[in-house]
């Protein structure tokens, strides 16, 4: 079987793209995790599908690297909000589509900056050891560290994503360091079970958790290992409301992989 691709990133969070608005395509979770293999495939952080949804713009059907099903995908959102417009199919300036956590609004900014509503988020925990719990369309342990850059990320997340609370359901692992004008993240993902150049409801995630404990204001810039992305959002008696990240996208390469 032959299938065309495109391939995108969002700040270094690269994605495999494919237009299934006939539906024709169904690919099984081994097929998935070929394709985004980085040796053998194409290869991604993730794979999506454009489909047609009555009512709204299109729905965006998102599997990680290992070819399961996932939760949200903030930067995958707003590269597959990029695919759709360059194939004609937005014309107006806000943009709405469904995704696996719900309705998500979308506007197509110059420079191919692409702007995205996140869900709400009512409940942060606090761990012990000082990290926050949250949920920002995926789950996000959030934890402040003074060394990020020579931090050992791949032992301390994978602690934490295979301890007996989070290993069976897993959790996106994120260490922040606050500088004077904006956060440093850098964040391993389950499903890729790695380090990612940037994760789109990761970086919301850090901006809420430390918004939550005074550390910074409603609007901020987090710098990802990938690029920068700005987080803005509004304080309500329920949680954090209208909350959208703004970013880069990026068109790479089309082709057509055989599985």
């Amino acid at each position: 079987m032959k299938i065309e691709f495109n391939k995108y990133h969002g700040a270094g969070n690269d994605f495999v793209i494919i237009d299934n608005r006939n539906e024709k395509l169904k690919l099984n979770p081994d097929q998935i995790a070929f394709i985004c293999d980085r040796h053998f495939g194409i290869g991604a952080d993730g794979l999506m599908l454009l489909q047609n949804h009555a009512g709204l713009d299109f729905e965006m059907i998102y599997y990680n690297s290992d070819g399961r099903d996932s939760s949200m995908c903030g930067n995958g959102g707003r590269c597959i909000v990029s695919f759709a417009h360059s194939l004609g199919l937005l014309g107006q300036d806000e943009i709405e589509f469904q995704a696996i956590d719900g309705l998500h609004r979308a506007k197509v900014l110059t420079n191919n900056q692409v702007s995205l509503q996140m869900g709400d988020v009512s409940e942060i925990l606090n761990e012990d050891g000082g990290a926050m719990l949250l949920d920002t369309g995926s789950p996000h342990y959030i934890k402040i560290v003074e060394d990020l850059d020579n931090l050992d990320l791949i032992k301390l997340a994978r602690d934490v994503r295979y301890s007996p609370r989070f290993e069976s359901a897993g959790v996106n692992v994120n260490f922040v360091k606050i500088e004077s004008d904006h956060i440093k993240i850098r964040t391993y993902e389950r499903g890729v079970e790695n380090e990612t150049l940037a994760c789109g409801t990761g970086v919301t995630a850090a901006a809420i958790a430390l918004n939550s404990i005074g550390l910074v204001d409603k609007e901020v810039k987090v710098l990802s290992l990938g690029g920068e992305l700005s987080i803005r959002f509004d304080k309500s008696t329920k949680g954090y409301i209208n909350i959208w990240k703004t970013g880069p996208t990026a068109f790479v390469f089309k082709g057509i992989i055989e599985i």
